[in-house]
Protein backbone atom coordinates (compact mmCIF):
# COMPACT_ATOMS: atom_id res chain seq x y z
CA UNK A 1 0.00 0.00 0.00
CA UNK A 2 1.37 3.60 -1.06
CA UNK A 3 1.63 5.26 2.66
CA UNK A 4 1.42 8.94 0.25
CA UNK A 5 -2.41 7.81 -0.52
CA UNK A 6 -5.08 9.21 1.17
CA UNK A 7 -7.51 5.92 1.21
CA UNK A 8 -11.04 8.45 1.55
CA UNK A 9 -10.60 10.50 -1.72
CA UNK A 10 -7.79 8.00 -3.40
CA UNK A 11 -5.89 11.32 -4.29
CA UNK A 12 -1.75 11.01 -3.05
CA UNK A 13 -0.63 13.45 -0.57
CA UNK A 14 2.44 14.83 -1.59
CA UNK A 15 4.92 15.66 1.33
CA UNK A 16 8.28 16.02 -0.80
CA UNK A 17 9.13 17.15 -4.28
CA UNK A 18 10.43 13.95 -4.94
CA UNK A 19 6.42 12.65 -5.02
CA UNK A 20 5.93 15.61 -7.81
CA UNK A 21 5.57 13.87 -11.35
CA UNK A 22 7.34 16.79 -13.03
CA UNK A 23 10.55 15.86 -10.14
CA UNK A 24 10.23 12.17 -11.36
CA UNK A 25 9.74 12.51 -15.09
CA UNK A 26 12.66 15.52 -14.99
CA UNK A 27 14.98 13.28 -13.04
CA UNK A 28 14.52 10.69 -15.21
CA UNK A 29 15.47 13.17 -18.27
CA UNK A 30 18.51 14.42 -16.06
CA UNK A 31 19.69 10.71 -16.25
CA UNK A 32 19.39 10.41 -19.73
CA UNK A 33 21.18 13.23 -20.30
CA UNK A 34 24.45 11.77 -18.37
CA UNK A 35 23.90 8.46 -20.58
CA UNK A 36 23.98 10.08 -23.34
CA UNK A 37 26.65 12.75 -22.72
CA UNK A 38 29.06 10.11 -21.86
CA UNK A 39 29.66 9.17 -25.66
CA UNK A 40 30.02 12.80 -26.68
CA UNK A 41 34.24 13.53 -27.76
CA UNK A 42 36.22 14.40 -24.83
CA UNK A 43 36.84 18.46 -26.40
CA UNK A 44 32.99 19.03 -25.11
CA UNK A 45 33.98 18.74 -21.31
CA UNK A 46 33.73 21.83 -21.15
CA UNK A 47 31.26 22.95 -24.32
CA UNK A 48 28.09 20.69 -24.89
CA UNK A 49 28.44 18.15 -22.00
CA UNK A 50 29.09 20.78 -19.45
CA UNK A 51 25.98 22.95 -20.70
CA UNK A 52 23.19 19.67 -21.24
CA UNK A 53 24.02 18.34 -18.10
CA UNK A 54 23.81 21.82 -16.40
CA UNK A 55 20.50 22.29 -17.92
CA UNK A 56 19.38 19.31 -16.59
CA UNK A 57 20.19 19.52 -13.23
CA UNK A 58 18.51 23.04 -13.52
CA UNK A 59 15.24 21.54 -14.11
CA UNK A 60 15.09 19.76 -11.28
CA UNK A 61 16.98 21.47 -8.70
CA UNK A 62 14.83 24.65 -9.18
CA UNK A 63 11.53 22.04 -9.37
CA UNK A 64 12.91 21.41 -5.76
CA UNK A 65 13.66 24.83 -4.62
CA UNK A 66 10.01 26.10 -5.87
CA UNK A 67 8.38 23.09 -3.86
CA UNK A 68 9.85 24.20 -0.42
CA UNK A 69 8.70 28.04 -0.76
CA UNK A 70 5.96 29.39 0.89
CA UNK A 71 4.29 31.57 -1.39
CA UNK A 72 2.69 30.30 -4.94
CA UNK A 73 4.27 33.35 -6.55
CA UNK A 74 7.43 32.39 -5.47
CA UNK A 75 6.96 28.50 -6.62
CA UNK A 76 5.61 29.66 -9.32
CA UNK A 77 9.00 31.35 -10.43
CA UNK A 78 11.11 28.93 -9.82
CA UNK A 79 8.58 26.46 -11.82
CA UNK A 80 8.92 29.10 -14.64
CA UNK A 81 12.86 28.77 -14.42
CA UNK A 82 12.98 25.03 -14.87
CA UNK A 83 10.45 25.48 -17.58
CA UNK A 84 13.39 27.48 -19.31
CA UNK A 85 15.78 25.59 -18.44
CA UNK A 86 13.81 22.77 -20.22
CA UNK A 87 13.71 24.63 -23.06
CA UNK A 88 17.31 25.35 -23.33
CA UNK A 89 18.10 21.66 -23.21
CA UNK A 90 15.42 21.39 -26.33
CA UNK A 91 18.15 24.03 -27.97
CA UNK A 92 21.23 21.57 -26.93
CA UNK A 93 19.43 18.70 -27.93
CA UNK A 94 19.13 19.99 -31.55
CA UNK A 95 22.62 21.38 -31.58
CA UNK A 96 23.78 18.01 -30.34
CA UNK A 97 21.89 16.24 -33.16
CA UNK A 98 22.87 17.98 -35.88
CA UNK A 99 26.47 18.47 -35.62
CA UNK A 100 26.30 14.37 -34.90
CA UNK A 101 26.61 13.64 -31.22
CA UNK A 102 23.36 12.07 -31.03
CA UNK A 103 21.71 10.01 -33.20
CA UNK A 104 18.07 11.01 -35.11
CA UNK A 105 16.59 8.21 -32.56
CA UNK A 106 18.23 9.34 -29.55
CA UNK A 107 17.55 12.43 -30.52
CA UNK A 108 13.54 11.82 -30.57
CA UNK A 109 13.31 9.75 -27.21
CA UNK A 110 15.23 12.85 -25.35
CA UNK A 111 13.15 15.41 -26.98
CA UNK A 112 9.63 13.29 -26.15
CA UNK A 113 10.97 12.91 -22.68
CA UNK A 114 11.80 16.94 -22.46
CA UNK A 115 8.11 17.57 -23.99
CA UNK A 116 6.66 16.01 -21.20
CA UNK A 117 8.80 17.43 -18.31
CA UNK A 118 7.50 20.49 -20.33
CA UNK A 119 4.01 19.78 -20.31
CA UNK A 120 4.02 18.17 -16.50
CA UNK A 121 6.11 21.68 -15.64
CA UNK A 122 3.44 23.67 -16.94
CA UNK A 123 0.43 21.98 -15.16
CA UNK A 124 1.99 22.23 -12.20
CA UNK A 125 2.82 26.31 -13.08
CA UNK A 126 -1.02 26.81 -14.31
CA UNK A 127 -2.00 24.69 -10.79
CA UNK A 128 0.10 27.34 -8.35
CA UNK A 129 -1.75 30.53 -10.75
CA UNK A 130 -4.90 28.54 -9.40
CA UNK A 131 -3.93 28.88 -5.57
CA UNK A 132 -2.06 32.68 -6.31
CA UNK A 133 -4.91 33.68 -7.44
CA UNK A 134 -7.60 32.22 -4.79
CA UNK A 135 -5.21 33.65 -2.58
CA UNK A 136 -5.41 37.11 -3.98
CA UNK A 137 -9.38 37.28 -4.46
CA UNK A 138 -10.90 39.71 -2.24
CA UNK A 139 -13.49 38.43 0.13
CA UNK A 140 -16.39 40.67 -0.63
CA UNK A 141 -18.22 39.72 2.29
CA UNK A 142 -15.56 41.55 4.86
Amino acid sequence: MNRNMNYESGIRKIKSFTDLDAWKEGHKLVLIIYEQTKSFPKEEVFGLISQMRRCAVSITSNIAEGFSRQSFKEKIQFYAIAQGSVTELQNQLLIARDVGFITKDDFKNLAAQSVKVHKIINGLIKSSRIHYSSFMIPDSKL
